[in-house]
C-alpha cells in the first residue's frame, strides 16, 4: 500500500466542508440535547401522572431504539405525512433528540442530588417556583452534571458519521464521495479518522479538567 500525498491535498477542500458540517451538527445537536433534556427531566420529576407517564414513555422509546432507525424514520417516513426537512436539519434534530433522552437522566440525577435542605430553605423563604428552580436548584445541579454532559458531546461527535446514511455531507460522507471518484480510499478515510481523534481527544481532556475543577 502506497501513501499518496497528492490525494490528501485533493481531498482537503472536501474535508474542510465536511468538518464544518460535522461541527455545525455537533453544536446545534448539543444545544437541542441540552435544552430538550432539561424539559424531559422536569417532566420525569413531575408529580402529575399525565405529564410524567407520557414523558417516560417517549424518552424510554427513544433511548431504546437505534439512532440510525430514528434517522431513517425522520427522513423517509415523516415526508409521507407531509413533514419534510433537509438532510442536515433532519440529522441535527435526530441526534439532538436522541441524546436529549440521555441528558435528561443526567439532569434528573443532578437535581435529585441537591440536598433536601435547599428545597426546604426555598420554601421557607416563600420563593416562587421559577425562582427556586433557576436561582437555587439548577445552578447546583448543573455544577454536578456538567462533566457528564461534556462526555455526551464527545459521544455525539462520534455518532455524526451515521448522518451519512441520509446524505448529510459530513466528514465521512465527503470521504466516501472522494473515494468513489478517485478509487483511493486509504487517504480520505485516514484523514477523517485522524480528524476525529484530533477533535475528540482534546475535548475529552477538557471534560476531565472541567470535572476535576468542579469536584474540587
Amino acid at each position: 500500500m502506497k501513501w499518496d500525498w497528492s490525494a490528501v491535498a485533493d481531498f482537503m477542500p472536501r474535508f474542510a466542508d465536511g468538518l464544518l458540517v460535522t461541527l455545525q451538527v455537533l453544536v446545534l445537536g448539543s444545544l437541542i440535547a441540552f435544552s430538550l433534556g432539561l424539559v424531559w427531566a422536569a417532566g420525569l420529576r413531575s408529580r402529575k401522572r399525565l405529564v410524567r407517564w407520557p414523558v417516560t414513555a417517549v424518552t424510554e422509546f427513544v433511548r431504546t431504539t437505534p439512532l440510525l432507525v430514528q434517522l431513517f424514520f425522520l427522513f423517509f417516513v415523516l415526508p409521507e405525512a407531509g413533514v419534510r426537512f433537509s438532510a442536515f436539519v433532519t440529522g441535527t434534530l435526530a441526534i439532538g433528540l436522541h441524546y436529549s433522552t440521555y441528558t435528561a437522566q443526567v439532569y434528573r440525577a443532578g437535581i435529585d442530588a441537591v440536598p433536601a435542605g435547599q428545597w426546604e430553605a426555598a420554601t421557607a423563604l416563600s420563593l416562587p417556583a421559577h425562582r427556586t428552580w433557576f436561582a437555587v436548584i439548577l445552578p447546583q445541579a448543573l455544577r454536578r452534571v456538567t462533566p457528564a454532559l461534556g462526555n455526551y458531546v464527545v459521544a455525539m461527535l462520534k455518532d455524526t458519521p451515521l448522518l451519512a446514511a441520509i446524505g448529510v455531507l459530513e466528514m465521512l460522507q465527503q470521504a466516501r464521495l472522494e473515494s468513489a471518484g478517485t478509487f483511493q480510499y486509504t487517504e480520505p478515510l485516514t484523514v477523517v479518522g485522524v480528524a476525529f481523534v484530533l477533535v475528540a481527544y482534546p475535548a475529552s481532556l477538557l471534560v476531565r479538567a472541567l470535572e476535576r475543577r468542579l469536584v474540587h
